[in-house]
């Protein structure tokens, strides 16, 4: 699967979804920190990427519809420090490989993932 892992997560994000074999590139490696939100959008359906990001407002579902994104991952954490977040990405990568996520907007929380299609 190619994502983009968005500049809110730590960089081991990355790392974490390239050693499950997926093609993983972040908005910092591009030159992109900093930048809009709907470029970063626009960015990832021009390369056909999936969006990881801790950034609530990707979920906004009119603003971002999922079905014009090749998907939509918001993680909805109640803690936000490195190691939990690495946890829940591991947890993640599992379901990655079972779950389609082209044009659905997943909703990650710690004990459950909401899809939206």
């Amino acid at each position: 699967m190619r994502l983009k892992v968005d500049e809110n997560l730590p960089e081991e994000v990355a790392e974490l979804l390239r050693q499950a074999g997926h093609d993983a590139s972040t908005v910092l490696e591009q030159g992109l920190g900093g930048r809009a939100d709907p470029d970063i959008a626009r960015v990832c359906a021009t390369e056909g990427r999936a969006l990881l990001t801790l950034d609530v407002d990707f979920a906004n579902v009119r603003r971002y519809s999922p079905s014009d994104y090749q998907g939509l991952i918001v993680m909805r954490l109640a803690r936000q420090d490195k190691p939990h977040v690495l946890g829940v990405v591991r947890r993640l990568i599992a379901l990655l490989e079972r779950e389609p996520v082209e044009r659905r907007l997943w909703i990650v929380e710690e004990e459950r993932v909401r899809v939206r299609e």
